[in-house]
């Protein structure tokens, strides 16, 4: 009789079970809502035969009226030429980075032309971050692997990304050479497969030091553990990259023609000749996040590639005030590392971001209305690209109107391998600005040398 008297319970149980599932399902009376409030008529049909017959609905939303309504013209421009070129590979933070220093180089020498290796300093960037990935194994060696913290390193041990504290702490470290000493190859300018190699690689030693950790392995034999790891990272960046040098000669052919005499430099004492004090230079990380509180320092935990390095650390501050600083530092002829969301209403042809360039929503008829916040929380838009900011145009009462960014696509990007931007455009997809600390204002100064709130490595804007 017991066992009789389940059987109604579970039934019962189970048809609230279903109800509940059925309350969140689209049942057919709400389908046929659905379904009704698609009108095919005349224009309707138009639109959905030219959707259905188009290789690119950005293309087919292309905004007629923003067309050639914005110049290439600008009123203050950093003093700078030539256009470099990351081909396949995520190194922009690197390009962007000696971007801004390129011109002090051509400066020093009188040079028409002039690059830094972006090979060196990758080499030693994926280097010292295999070291790092394996101080955090070590690091969190007694938790679970389903901690966050050990799943965020295990899914990403290393990459080619980073920002301008990445090549602040490589640079620092070992330096700078000549393009011409340390010339890319097929491997750094398509970076994808000795990435997919190397992270293999660091993902199972990363293991093995885990298992050792839980035997009880002192710390001396943990250190040699991973000497041996970075021995055989170190092979396969020697192999891909070629060996970085210790010292090299370098001789130069000036604007005028002439040839200098051949000089032996260091890595770093090179990078003191071209941007002498680049070490303790005071830099600031401005940047626009409406997420949090302005006037604010954030530092994300472990984002560094050098273990004694220092993390990526920004002042959060309105955009009012980071145009304000950067017009500054424009006029001051500097230029200055910048990153935002460059895939957002970006013309490629035109060289022209301008909000609504492309206009979705007259095509689709729906409305994409979420603002700069609801895009960040959502993972809508983020920073995804890093560019040199060196130009802007003003009004009467000089207030910008336009911007230019110094691309590192190549010179058949864009507009001549630029990018010109509206000031509407910045403020909805700029984020970030590496300024000199002396453009600040007193209040962002006063605001930057504040403790910086702690961000976990996994957080949304990064």
């Amino acid at each position: 009789m017991r066992k009789l008297l389940l059987v109604p319970a579970m039934l019962l149980a189970l048809t609230g079970v279903s109800q509940a599932q059925k309350s969140g399902s689209v049942d057919a009376k709400t389908l046929e809502e659905i379904r009704s409030s698609f009108k095919l008529d005349a224009n309707t049909q138009a639109i959905q035969n030219a959707i259905t017959n188009t290789e690119s609905i950005r293309e087919l939303s292309l905004n007629r009226s923003k067309i050639g309504n914005t110049d290439h013209y600008f009123k203050y421009r950093v003093d700078v030429k030539g256009i470099t070129d990351q081909e396949s590979s995520g190194r922009c933070w690197m390009f962007t980075s000696m971007n801004t220093i390129r011109p002090n180089a051509m400066k020093k020498f009188n040079l028409n032309a002039f690059d830094f290796s972006h090979n060196y300093n990758y080499f030693w960037d994926m280097f010292e971050k295999s070291n790092l990935f394996l101080e955090n194994i070590i690091a969190t060696a007694d938790r679970d692997m389903d901690d966050r913290e050990v799943v965020t390193y295990f899914k990403s041990p290393v990459g080619d990304g980073g920002v301008w504290n990445s090549f602040y702490n490589v640079a620092k470290k070992y330096g700078v050479v000549p393009a011409e000493v340390m010339p890319e190859t097929k491997v750094s300018n398509k970076t994808r497969e000795i990435g997919s190699l190397l992270n293999e690689k660091l993902r199972g030693e990363g293991y093995k030091l885990r298992m050792l950790a839980a035997e009880k392995a002192s710390a001396k034999k943990l250190e040699a553990a991973k000497v041996e790891a970075l021995k055989s990272i170190y092979r396969m960046l020697a192999l891909g990259l070629g060996e970085p040098p210790v010292n090299f000669e370098w001789r130069f052919k000036d604007s005028k023609g002439n040839i200098s005499e051949s000089k032996t430099y260091t890595p770093l004492q090179f990078l003191e000749e071209v941007a002498p004090g680049y070490a303790d230079i005071e830099m600031v990380m401005i940047m626009n996040d409406p997420t949090r509180e302005y006037y604010k320092v954030y530092e994300i935990k472990n984002y560094r590639n050098v273990s004694e390095g220092v993390n990526w650390t920004y002042l959060n501050l309105p955009n009012e005030d980071i145009k304000k600083f950067a017009l500054a530092s424009i006029k001051n002829n500097e230029a200055m590392y910048a990153s935002c969301d460059v895939g957002k209403q970006h013309n490629r042809k035109t060289g022209v971001m301008d909000v609504n360039t492309y206009d979705y929503a007259s095509l689709l008829g729906v409305e994409f209305d979420m603002d700069k916040k609801a895009r960040v929380l959502t993972r809508q838009s983020g920073s995804s690209h890093a560019m040199a900011l060196v130009g802007v145009d003003v009004d009467a009462n000089e207030k910008p109107v336009k911007w230019e960014f110094e691309n590192s696509w190549g010179s058949g990007s864009g507009h001549n391998g630029y990018i010109t931007f509206t000031d509407a455009w910045f403020d909805a997809y700029m984020f970030r600005v590496v300024i000199n600390k002396k453009y600040l204002d007193e209040k962002a100064k006063k605001a930057s040398e504040s403790k910086p709130v702690q961000l976990p490595v996994w957080d949304y804007m990064f």
